[in-house]
């Protein structure tokens, strides 16, 4: 029986599996650390290294990018469950800063994301409760630069993220609360980090 891998090694493992999936080959040390959010290469390699005690891959030391996914049969599915890092906190109410850490990663199943690349953010404040959105609510958000009118996005505004209903106008961007005591945020530029397309509540 295969050892039960932690959050990090499991999107580590899925890094690989994906890489060998979609190019052929295994992703370089760099190429994983840049995926799951680690800036140490000694990190990266500590994670394979137990990764390998674990039975799940094999590595050739001769080779930097020979690595081998073992005991895939065994396990359970993997590929069904996108690994989905939380990277920080965003404002529903005035833009706060959205702090980056991604020690924590969260499986959910591909058929409820469906395809794409996806980060989650804590919820701060109230300008999105007549939606549904609450103040530490996790908000599943697809990366995408674009949006369409209407739609609910994490946007960047000077280095600050705010998650807000998104309606562009002729000459501005109005970023709505869905709150009937706030006011939108008018501004003529705002980097889309994302469209928000789920949520998940502590009860």
């Amino acid at each position: 029986m295969l050892e039960e891998l932690t959050s990090r090694e499991e999107a580590i493992l899925r890094v690989i599996k994906e890489s060998v999936h979609q190019k052929g080959y295994p992703p370089s040390v760099r190429e994983i650390g840049q995926k799951v959010g680690l800036r140490s290469s000694s990190t990266v390699h500590s994670y394979l290294r137990r990764l390998e005690e674990k039975g799940v891959i094999r590595r050739d030391p001769t080779k930097p990018r020979a690595i081998e996914v073992l005991g895939s049969e065994s396990r359970e599915q993997p590929d069904t469950f996108n690994w989905v890092p939380v990277l920080g906190r965003v404002a529903a109410g005035a833009p706060v800063l959205a702090v980056e850490n991604r020690e924590a990663f969260f499986p959910l199943p591909i058929e409820f994301t469906g395809q794409g690349e996806f980060f989650m953010l804590t919820v701060k404040g109230e300008s999105m409760i007549d939606v549904g959105i609450f103040d530490g609510d996790l908000v599943i958000v697809k990366k995408q630069a674009t949006a369409i009118n209407g739609e609910i996005v994490v946007a960047l505004l000077e280095d600050e993220s705010t998650v807000k209903r998104f309606i562009k106008e002729k000459d501005h961007i109005k970023l709505k609360p869905e709150n009937k005591n706030m006011t939108p945020i008018i501004t003529r530029e705002a980097k889309i980090l994302g469209k928000v397309v789920g949520l998940l509540r502590k009860m």
